[in-house]
């Protein structure tokens, strides 16, 4: 049987719903509770991962050492894990200290066709000793066969795992499953699977990844996460008790913790409503949505227009500039002038 790891994202992930504002304080309350229930693996940071706190990207309500620092200290059996992402993160000024200060594993990210970007930093977390998985973000944008040579990459440059992320909740079940057998008929490394819910299909894709072979399993209490939210991780691990998959994970306790989020930390649960379904169906990335709704507000466009422009374009993370110059062109159009301003 394949032991099945359970990685809670919900201090991560649920950073993007909260506007960065996770406090040291709530991750340290959040950390015993869900250390408490036997969950595996503890994910913490800015919503875009260590070194990401920016005005463009939102600023942290706390710096990442504070962060790690209490996450460390209030993680007695679960493993504490972050998110990188090259470009954000810095091997000098943001990896090197998250290992100083304890972390087991780093989660390694790129987008589906960047895996090159990965190689330093996944190297240097291999040489400190540490557990490196890489992450493939946005995998709807590639072709199967694509996807499969950049996990090839980074499996190359020693990661111990290969992380498949929905970034914009746009995938099917029949999607992961083929993507999921794929990977793991093909790697020497476990796979897992990151699930966002725009279209409502985050726990039944998350069991197809596992039906297909996938052992690291990613979600968030309450679902609380970017946009329409990620895979509600206290259905998962009472489906998969239905199902008899044993977790390790003690089912109170998890539900425990996810009623102490709820009152604690979390400030609206994730809902499915029309502009998330529509971001899944343009593949843009569930991150995208308040900024989608404020601009389009500022510049009198319909935002779900917006968002499938933003999809026309293969707009990614990090290009939230990009917002601006569709919607700016979208407004131009509406109104048929060669200049259009935002509203105050």
């Amino acid at each position: 049987m394949r032991q099945i790891i359970i990685s809670d994202s919900t201090l991560r992930d649920g950073n993007h719903a909260a506007a960065h504002q996770i406090s040291a304080e709530q991750v340290a309350g959040y950390c015993r509770m869900v250390d408490a229930a036997g969950v595996h693996v503890v994910e913490v940071g800015h919503g875009n991962g260590i070194g990401a706190s920016s005005l463009q990207l939102g600023e942290s309500k706390d710096p990442d050492a504070r962060i790690l620092k209490v996450a460390r200290e209030n993680l007695r059996r679960a493993k504490l894990d972050v998110f990188c992402i090259p470009g954000f993160a810095t091997i000098e000024k943001d990896l090197k200290p998250a290992l100083d200060a304890g972390v087991d594993v780093v989660r390694v990210a790129s987008h589906c066709t960047e895996a090159d970007l990965t190689e330093r930093h996944i190297a240097f977390t291999r040489k400190a000793g540490r557990t490196a998985y890489g992450v493939l973000m946005m995998i709807h944008m590639v072709g199967r066969d694509t996807l499969l040579d950049e996990a090839r990459k980074m499996e190359s440059y020693g990661a111990e795992a290969l992380i498949l992320m929905d970034s914009a909740g746009a995938s099917l079940p029949a999607d992961v499953a083929d993507r999921v057998s794929l990977l793991t008929q093909n790697l020497s490394i476990p796979v897992g699977y990151h699930a966002h819910n725009n279209l409502g299909m985050a726990v039944a894709n998350t069991l197809a990844a596992l039906d297909a072979g996938a052992c690291i399993l990613d979600g968030c209490l309450r679902g609380y996460g970017a946009g329409a939210g990620n895979m509600q991780l206290e259905v998962l691990v009472a489906v998969l008790e239905r199902m008899g998959v044993k977790t390790g994970v003690d089912f109170y306790k998890l539900l425990d913790a996810a009623d102490w989020a709820e009152k604690n930390i979390i400030t609206a649960i994730p809902v499915i409503r029309s502009v998330s379904i529509v971001s899944g169906l343009a593949g843009v990335f569930s991150g995208f949505l308040k900024p989608v709704a404020r601009i389009s507000e500022q510049y009198g466009v319909d935002p779900r227009d917006l968002f499938f422009e933003l999809g026309r374009r293969k707009v990614v993370a990090g290009q939230e500039d990009l917002i601006i110059e569709a919607a700016d062109e979208l407004s131009k159009q509406k109104k048929g002038t060669h200049h259009a301003e935002p509203r105050a």
